[in-house]
């Protein structure tokens, strides 16, 4: 993911990942039942809200179909769920194909542990922030990817409205990054808001890394612990191009040491929203 920034989570390098084989089985199951249906693109696309060519590029895997296009699709194919039972495939496929099993997990988390050294992590960023993060890239990102991109991170933000129990979600961040105004000072005010208001949810703590610290555990960045409801335990590694899963015990449990120890270094979470809040000020 790098769950922050552009390099793991969104690292497209300029590339779009259409070719998901669950959007060419989409794109052709939903030619088959339009043309069951005896219905051309363009009453297809009238009776949904979408043009004739957009259509063509669903069904043909090259553009990645929202959730409301599939449920209106369903119901006016009269595909009895056939298409709504891939809709959570398909908005995977939002995401390079390296963080798919990732982004599953993180859905379904009961515990969730994120060190952020980079940019705000994406679980907290607001929208401006991260079309900030998003049209910095380089190689450019095109629009349709940087959209895509956007929606994909700020649906990931709904594990914050989960149905009870909830799950345990910690954040730590090194102050550089809530320092740092990307996008600009207004957009970065509203960032900073948006962790105030997180702060503030009874099953998230989230605590700021000062630069003063003369020890420091995470030296080799950033990184997410994951907990599944089954009791696995379960790390993302970011790194350059490289970023993936582990689920060996030996290496989750280094990380897990790490994150307690660096807990223990940085602010407290009151101590945390007292910085944050005295950086709202200055902003």
């Amino acid at each position: 993911m790098d769950d922050e920034g552009q390099t793991a989570d969104d690292n497209e390098h300029g590339e779009h990942e259409p070719e998901s084989g669950i959007l060419k089985v989409f794109g052709r199951q939903l030619k088959r039942l339009r043309e069951w249906a005896g219905m051309e693109r363009t009453e297809f696309g009238a009776r949904t809200g979408y043009s004739p060519s957009t259509i063509a590029s669903y069904e043909q895997g090259r553009r990645i179909p929202p959730p409301e296009f599939i449920d209106q699709a369903d119901e006016v194919l009269g595909a009895h769920g056939v298409l709504i039972e891939m809709k959570e495939e398909v908005a995977r496929a939002r995401y390079p194909a390296f963080f798919r099993d990732a982004a599953r997990l993180e859905a379904k988390a009961v515990g969730l542990h994120v060190y952020g050294t980079k940019a705000v992590p994406g679980l907290l960023q607001t929208e401006e922030y991260a079309r900030a993060v998003f049209n910095m890239w380089r190689p450019l990102l095109d629009e349709e990817t940087v959209e895509q991109r956007i929606r994909g991170r700020l649906d990931r933000q709904n594990i914050f409205a989960c149905s009870p129990p909830l799950p345990t979600i910690s954040f730590v961040i090194e102050e550089t990054v809530l320092r740092r105004p990307l996008g600009g000072k207004a957009v970065m005010r509203g960032q900073l808001e948006q962790v105030l208001l997180h702060s503030q949810r009874r099953n998230v703590e989230i605590q700021v890394m000062p630069i003063e610290r003369e020890e420091h555990a995470g030296l080799e960045g950033p990184f997410t612990l994951i907990e599944t409801r089954e009791g696995r335990r379960i790390a993302y590694v970011e790194g350059y191009k490289d970023s993936r899963l582990h689920t060996d015990r030996k290496m989750v449990r280094e990380l897990e040491e790490q994150y307690g120890i660096l807990r223990a270094q940085a602010l407290t979470p009151r101590d945390s929203l007292a910085f944050v809040e005295k950086l709202l000020g200055e902003a």
